[in-house]
């Protein structure tokens, strides 16, 4: 993200900030003039040092969000009390890092308050690769705060590894590897603005090229490498799958029809379970060799059958640009 600070981000919206406890709070102005509800929705912003929670939290305080930087965990039901009264944000985010081993299970009796309140809460996990946050960590020549003695590259290591398991329990994973501010302020406003957790399943398609790599953060991946290449056709090679030339040649292939049928079959199964199990977020990537043709055509269709299922839909072809 080429420095995933808050240096690039628009400025947060009007409104007076307190502090609570040790973390430091930043209160946003509303959204629509809605009045605040009798239970919040409550977001828990975590993952990896370096992979952008803080540019995160000023997209959601952009956006109606009440947001506290580092609340201890201990005080997430303190805070879901106050936010649930009379008066209180009806959108709260709060930043929470790793700082050592108590933090899991401080965490996880926070989680549980929320719970016993009936109050929704989603996860949101920022990871990137390690070469990303290497690079993160060289531009702004900070140390990692969990190795302050030793080389960035560990600090990363132990990090990833203590936050598994919490990863493992998000609501959604965002791979930040390559995203510049702008970008990451984009997923999160796909994901965050347009829905509620109580309006279903937010469905985010994206398009890419095997050669760049599979993307991180997709609960699903669909390798259409099999569909005949408009690359070879000297003609298409220069043009996207957007192009309506391209288009036609690869929806006017036999598998690809067969193709879809199964696939929209697959859905039709499998994503009324998600729903049920309560999955607030799924992410499909579609990937071709470069991520110009084959994988942008099939994208686009998935997008539109979301679209028809009144499911609110994203779509992202993350390597149109690259060569």
């Amino acid at each position: 993200m080429g420095g995933t600070t808050s240096d690039r981000a628009p400025k947060a919206g009007t409104g007076t900030g307190t502090s609570t406890g040790t973390g430091k709070t930043r209160a946003a102005k509303s959204v629509d003039g809605e009045s605040p509800a009798a239970a919040p929705d409550f977001v828990i912003i975590t993952g990896l040092s370096g992979a952008g929670r803080s540019e995160a939290a000023k997209c959601l305080e952009d956006i109606g969000y009440f947001v506290v930087d580092n609340l201890p965990p201990t005080l997430i039901g303190k805070m879901a009390e106050l936010a649930a009264g009379s008066g209180g944000p009806a959108r709260v985010a709060i930043v929470a890092d790793a700082r050592g081993g108590v933090f899991f299970h401080e965490l996880s009796r926070g989680l549980g308050e929320l719970k016993k309140l009936s109050i929704p809460c989603r996860i949101l996990f920022l990871e990137a690769s390690d070469q990303d946050l290497l690079q993160r960590y060289a531009v702004t020549r900070h140390r990692h705060p969990l190795a302050p003695a030793d080389r960035v590259v560990e600090g990363i290591r132990k990090e990833r590894l203590m936050m598994e398991s919490l990863k493992g329990e998000a609501d959604l994973i965002v791979d930040t590897s390559g995203l510049t501010p702008h970008d990451l302020r984009e997923r999160i406003r796909d994901a965050f603005a347009k829905a509620p957790p109580e309006q279903g399943l937010q469905v985010s398609v994206m398009s890419f090229g095997y050669k760049f790599g599979v993307p991180r953060d997709a609960d699903l991946v669909l390798d259409v490498r099999f569909l005949p290449n408009p690359f070879w056709i000297p003609k298409l090679r220069p043009l996207l799958g957007t192009d309506a030339q391209v288009r036609r040649y690869v929806t006017g292939q036999e598998a690809y029809g067969e193709f879809m049928k199964r696939l929209r079959s697959l859905l039709e199964f499998v994503v009324p379970g998600y729903v049920a199990e309560g999955k607030s977020y799924l992410t499909i990537a579609v990937g071709c060799t470069g991520g110009h043709h084959r994988s942008i055509v099939v994208a686009e269709a998935v997008a539109e059958f979301f679209g028809e299922q009144g499911l609110p839909v994203s779509l992202e072809h993350r390597d149109i640009d690259r060569e």
